[in-house]
């Protein structure tokens, strides 16, 4: 594994971000990614909807847009991994360029629009996995789609039949009116539409859980509104948090900050794990939580996960470090429970508020 991270890297990152994830995904669908041998870490092995996960770190949505490279990632040695995000109808995404890398600040920021080949093609790559290894499946609407129920109602009855977990994201910055969506009766509406044509799909066979991914740029209202929503409703989970659209003064990349799009990585790691324990201080510890933003160490997912999250999700670390990251930041996390006196990760969960 570290011969790819030492050979590749450096390489890719002489590449425009675009081409060279391209070529990453290429890679891994010829078979070339990266493969873990060792044993897994029983310390590491959670349990969250009545699903066992071997680790609870997960690649976050956004990498694996097409849902072709799932199995290859999960043979990395990940946990889990989420597919998307997903729409119904194939969509290009915004103009070129739209991913911009903040090296000096560890960061990314990007504004994509959720570019897809759609549903169809992404339920056809599903069908043909290999490995049972978890997945969960991102969805989103289509730019264009006014009535943005349908395209998750739509999404969820075609892919919840693939899907371990199901994710409405309407947190995205780069889709206009998306994170309108957050709105407590809008989303209330979305969650109704998702459950119905989830129930539908899948009939008596097992439903997999909802999950609702969230903005990090919510006020307090919005948090509260929020949470009260996912204990009055059938909303199996949140996910905090996707990217802001906020600058941190402390950025060092100060021309590339001023681009437009979510900025994700290292820089999002103080804000994201402050609303994901303020997202746990609300919901009561009942729900459980994925926490996202700026993980790159197995110190930052010990902190996410003290901080409430049951499970821990990360992208941007692996443009800088590559996949020798992943056994890195395992081994790390599970000396951070040992040194605690953790018997597993479940005891650790919102360790913080206790």
């Amino acid at each position: 594994m570290s011969v790819l991270a030492d050979f590749a890297l450096p390489f890719l990152r002489c590449l425009d971000p675009e081409k060279a994830h391209n070529m990453t995904l290429a890679a891994l669908k010829a078979g070339l990614g990266p493969k873990a041998f060792a044993d897994e870490d029983g310390r590491l092995v959670t349990k969250v909807w009545d699903m066992y996960f071997p680790s609870p770190i997960g690649l976050s949505a956004g990498f694996d847009k097409n849902a072709e490279v799932a199995d290859a990632m999960l043979d990395t040695g990940l946990g889990f991994v989420e597919v998307g995000s997903i729409t119904p109808k194939a969509q290009d995404g915004n103009p070129k360029p739209r991913i911009f890398r903040l090296p000096k600040d560890g960061g990314v920021i990007n504004r994509l629009g959720f570019n897809n080949k759609g549903m169809h093609v992404a339920a056809k790559n599903l069908a043909h996995r290999y490995s049972s290894g978890i997945v969960g499946v991102n969805l989103g609407k289509n730019k264009t789609t006014e009535d943005a129920a349908s395209d998750y109602a739509v999404g969820a009855e075609k892919l919840s039949p693939f899907a371990d977990y199901l994710v409405i994201n309407v947190s995205s910055p780069n889709t206009p009116g998306l994170r309108a969506l957050q709105d407590k009766d809008e989303l209330a509406n979305l969650v109704i539409a998702t459950l119905e044509a989830r129930d539908k799909a899948m009939g008596e066979k097992r439903k997999p859980p909802l999950l609702v991914k969230i903005a990090p740029d919510l006020n307090s209202d919005d948090l509260s509104d929020i949470a009260s929503l996912t204990l009055d409703m059938n909303i199996d989970g949140l996910i905090v948090s996707n990217t802001t659209i906020s600058r941190p003064d402390s950025l060092k990349d100060k021309k590339t900050a001023e681009e437009t799009g979510g900025l994700s990585g290292k820089p999002l790691m103080e804000l994201s794990t402050d609303v994901l324990a303020d997202v746990y201080k609300r919901t009561g510890g009942k729900i459980p939580l994925i926490g996202v933003g700026g993980v790159a160490s197995g110190q930052d997912a010990y902190r996410k996960i003290r901080a409430g999250a049951s499970l821990v999700q990360l992208y941007s670390a692996l443009v800088y470090h590559g996949p020798s990251l992943i056994p890195r930041i395992k081994r790390e996390l599970s000396e951070c429970l040992s040194k605690d006196g953790f018997e597993n990760v479940g005891q650790a969960v919102g360790a913080d508020h206790r």
